[in-house]
């Protein structure tokens, strides 16, 4: 007699805590909005979204160039993990990770849900088409974009 249950429930949409680490890294959709620069005006703690991307995004994929490294290539780079995801007030609204924690579902452009990477990019919330990189933007300030974080 078999006691598995005959209909297993996909990896994202158990809670975040029973993710293995494999299943932790899947649940990224791709967007790249998380390595975007932000600005924190300091009167108010207000944070202003940019359009400029750290130096290892590969913009088009929202992808890390060198994930493996990327802590030591870039030292102010948050590692997102389950114990920090909660003070991470920047993450985009529609992060998995974000909408997971809350016990919400993942969006039908989320690649687990449609099947296809490309729906991230087709639904227009990745950093594909919008940004540019930090090695050729210059100031910050100048790249204020109104857009979500």
């Amino acid at each position: 007699m078999n006691d598995r249950p005959l209909f297993e429930q996909p990896f994202w949409e158990k809670p975040l805590a029973e993710l293995d680490r494999g299943q932790w890294e899947a649940l990224c959709d791709g967007c790249g909005r998380c390595c975007l620069h932000k600005l924190e005006d300091e009167d108010t703690d207000l944070l202003y979204a940019t359009n400029v991307a750290c130096k290892l995004l590969d913009r088009r994929n929202g992808q890390c160039t060198d994930y493996t490294h990327r802590k030591k290539l870039v030292s102010d780079c948050v590692v997102l993990d389950a114990r920090n995801l909660g003070a991470l007030e920047w993450l985009p609204r529609t992060c998995a990770y974000r909408l997971r924690a809350k016990g919400e579902p993942l969006p039908d452009w989320h690649y687990l849900v449609s099947g296809s990477r490309e729906t991230v990019h087709e639904a227009g919330q990745s950093t594909r088409g919008w940004t540019v990189s930090e090695a050729d933007a210059g100031d910050l300030e100048e790249h204020v974009v109104d857009r979500p974080l």
